[in-house]
């Protein structure tokens, strides 16, 4: 089990896409992180004492029916650059939305065209749900499992689906090794072929 939290934490802090590539990113994994993934096996040993265990880890899936991941996240290039910032989820519209851990909502509010409720759930970790109906207030207490809201409609994701965003220290990371699923790894060539 340790090894699987080990293997797990290393997921969520270099963002390891479903789709994609996979990159190890400096200013979310700290430049010892980095410097260690970039060696390969070394990775696992800075994971002992430089990454901590998200509040709550594994998550709890946030709505009941199968787990079903319709857009993976993709870490973009750069700040700016075009990316997927999260994951969306097949959801039946309606259904109650459950806390994946406890928190302390930050945010509750419409976004643009789109409900939303963000959850800080301390250690830097901070999860943002859309479109997510909801009567609660910013500064009221949630516990894991609670109901937060309703799946609603709006926003970027089509109808039937939710987007989850986690941001670690500000930094947005992959929510899916969160929830105790390693997504499969996908090695893309790094240079051109020499004849």
């Amino acid at each position: 089990m340790l090894l699987l939290l080990r293997v797990t934490l290393i997921g969520v802090m270099l963002g390891f896409g479903g789709v994609g590539t996979v990159r190890a990113d400096a200013a979310v994994v700290g430049p010892a992180i980095a410097a260690d993934a970039a060696r390969g096996a070394d990775a696992a040993a800075a994971a002992d004492t430089d990454v901590e265990a998200p509040p709550g880890f594994p998550w709890r899936w946030p709505v009941g029916g199968a787990r079903r991941v319709v857009e993976p996240f993709r870490a973009p290039a750069h700040d700016y650059g075009p990316g997927h910032r999260g994951m969306d989820i097949a959801v039946v519209p309606g259904a109650d939305v459950h806390a994946p851990a406890g928190g302390v909502v930050a945010f509750r509010g419409t976004v643009v065209d789109r409900p939303l409720v963000t959850i800080d759930h301390g250690s830097g970790f901070v999860s943002t749900w859309e479109p997510v109906s909801s009567s609660l207030a910013p500064g009221d207490v949630v516990t894991a499992g609670a109901v937060i809201g309703a799946v609603a409609e709006g926003g970027h994701t089509v109808r039937g689906a939710m987007h989850i965003g986690v941001r670690v220290d500000g930094e947005y990371v992959n929510p899916l090794p969160l929830f105790g699923q390693v997504p499969r790894a996908v090695l893309l060539p790094c240079c051109s072929a020499v004849p």
